[in-house]
């Protein structure tokens, strides 16, 4: 059995495809609102609902998808892991990410696997950087960007890690740099093109260096408007949006390959939420078939990438090879 907590942008496709994609495996749902479900998915024996007082970690569930909030994931997962029950989070918060790390032991005493950041970036990102760094010998500086947002929650998180210091891996150490800074104009797939993009406290850095220890150099930045960035100090202006749209997310990967310089950029586009739904519901459909690994990590860290790539095509994200060489960065 399945639990997933939170029935926002992200959890409700997720329960959709869930229904679809692995109809055998019943599903534990818990979230305030319900009416996101329509009748005609839930079935006798496939979707049953978690009561108000209950806890999904006290159920007979095998793994729990965490889908809420940013910032409402460690403790659940905490609890989850100590009963034997492996955790995916679609948190992309820095604490978030972190703390589910830090809880690699008590995952191993237990035997269960835990996924952090599985999302759009990072997540997928993550996957797409393990993909290309395979085809060289030596991967010396990897660059990750983002453009979009998700539902409201997305939306708010995006809002407050503009404020915040970014973490970046530089020549050995972690370096902290002050949110909104290092405007950057990045240019993803089509139809986003190009957009500038700036520091913010982002994630994937952390994930990607468990990954590549040896690389020199770990960026990521996200996209935003002028007004984001000035504004990003108070609270929103303006109520989150129910669903941002098509974003998308870069990867640049610098390395050798046979004694040669080299520079890899890959991209994919998609909506964040549903990229998110998606990247999750893979990673669900591989841990009922036994195709994950017991660890703590990323997506790349759990699973063949190569492999969770090729489902990702054919569940409709497109990804996309650029051609060329980008100018140096500062």
């Amino acid at each position: 059995m399945i639990g997933i907590l939170g029935l926002g942008a992200v959890g409700s496709q997720l329960l959709q495809r869930l229904n679809t994609s692995i109809p055998d495996v019943p599903l534990f749902v818990s979230g305030p609102d319900r009416k996101k479900i329509s009748p005609a998915m839930v079935r006798k024996n496939s979707i049953n609902f978690c009561a108000s007082n209950e806890k999904l970690e006290d159920q007979k569930i095998s793994l729990l998808v965490l889908s809420c909030s940013s910032g409402q994931h460690l403790q659940t997962a905490q609890r989850a892991i100590k009963n034997g029950i492996s955790v995916i989070s679609t948190s992309n918060k820095v604490s978030d990410v972190v703390g589910l790390l830090k809880l690699e032991e008590t995952a191993k005493e237990n035997g269960v696997v835990v996924v952090a950041g599985s999302a759009f970036a990072p997540g997928l990102t993550c996957a797409l950087v393990d993909f290309v760094g395979k085809e060289l010998d030596y991967v010396e500086e990897i660059h990750i960007a983002k453009d979009g947002t998700g539902g409201p929650a997305c939306a708010k998180q995006h809002h407050k890690a503009m404020k915040r210091s970014s973490i970046e891996w530089c020549d050995g150490q972690w370096v902290r740099r002050p949110g909104g800074s290092g405007r950057e104009l990045v240019w993803f797939p089509e139809p986003i093109a190009g957009a500038d993009c700036y520091r913010a406290a982002l994630p994937d850095p952390i994930l990607l260096q468990h990954l590549f220890p040896s690389t020199t150099r770990i960026t990521a930045r996200v996209s935003a408007s002028r007004q984001d960035r000035l504004t990003s100090w108070l609270p929103m202006l303006t109520p989150p949006h129910r669903d941002g749209g098509v974003g998308a997310v870069r990867v640049e990967i610098r390395g050798q390959l046979e004694n040669h310089r080299v520079t890899k950029v890959i991209g994919a586009v998609s909506a964040p939420s549903t990229a998110t739904a998606i990247v999750t519901e893979i990673l669900c459909e591989m841990f009922v078939s036994n195709k994950l690994k017991n660890k703590t990590g990323g997506v790349a860290s759990v699973c063949d990438s190569t492999m969770f790539l090729q489902s990702v095509k054919k569940k409709g994200i497109r990804i996309v090879e650029f051609d060329g060489i980008p100018e140096e960065r500062d």
